[in-house]
C-alpha cells in the first residue's frame, strides 16, 4: 500500500485534533477541584476555544489590538499592564497581581462580575474544562 505525503498529513493532523473533551470529563468524576481540572487542560483544545475570543483580541506575537488587548504573553504579566498602549478600564488598572491561573479562571468564568466596571462585553465562559483549556493554551503563547 502506498501513501501520498499529503493523505499522511491530513490524518495525522486529524488524529492531533480529535475532541477528547467526553473522555477528559469521564475521568475527573463529579465535582473536581480546581487543581485536578488544570491538571488535564489541553493547550490545543483551548487554541480552539480560542476562536471565541479572537472576535477582539489577537494572539500573534507583535500582533495588534482589535477591540480588547493582544493577548500574546498576557499569561504571567500583571493585570492591565501587558499592553501598554491598549486603553483599559479604571476598574481592570485597579486590579493588583498577575494573570495566573486562577486569576483567569475567574476573569473567563465572568469578566463583568469579576471586575465590576469592565468594559468587555463577554458574557463569559461557564465550563470549568473549556476555562482550564483556555488557560493551558494562553501559557503557550508568551
Amino acid at each position: 500500500m502506498t501513501f501520498r505525503p499529503t493523505l499522511v498529513a491530513v490524518l495525522a493532523l486529524a488524529a492531533c485534533s480529535r475532541d477528547d473533551t467526553a473522555e477528559r470529563r469521564a475521568r475527573l468524576g463529579p465535582n473536581p477541584t480546581f487543581a485536578q481540572v488544570m491538571q488535564i487542560a489541553d493547550a490545543q483544545a483551548g487554541a480552539r476555544g480560542f476562536g471565541q475570543c479572537a472576535a477582539c483580541h489577537s494572539i500573534a506575537a507583535g500582533g495588534a489590538d482589535r477591540n480588547g488587548p493582544n493577548l500574546h504573553g498576557v499569561y504571567g504579566a500583571p493585570i492591565a499592564q501587558n499592553r501598554p498602549r491598549f486603553g483599559y478600564t479604571d476598574a481592570l488598572q485597579a486590579q493588583r497581581g498577575v494573570w495566573d491561573d486562577r486569576r483567569l479562571d475567574r476573569w473567563l468564568a465572568d469578566p463583568r462580575a469579576d471586575v465590576p466596571g469592565t468594559t468587555m462585553t463577554f458574557a463569559g465562559v461557564r465550563d470549568p474544562l473549556a476555562r482550564a483549556d483556555l488557560i493551558a493554551y494562553l501559557k503557550t503563547q508568551r
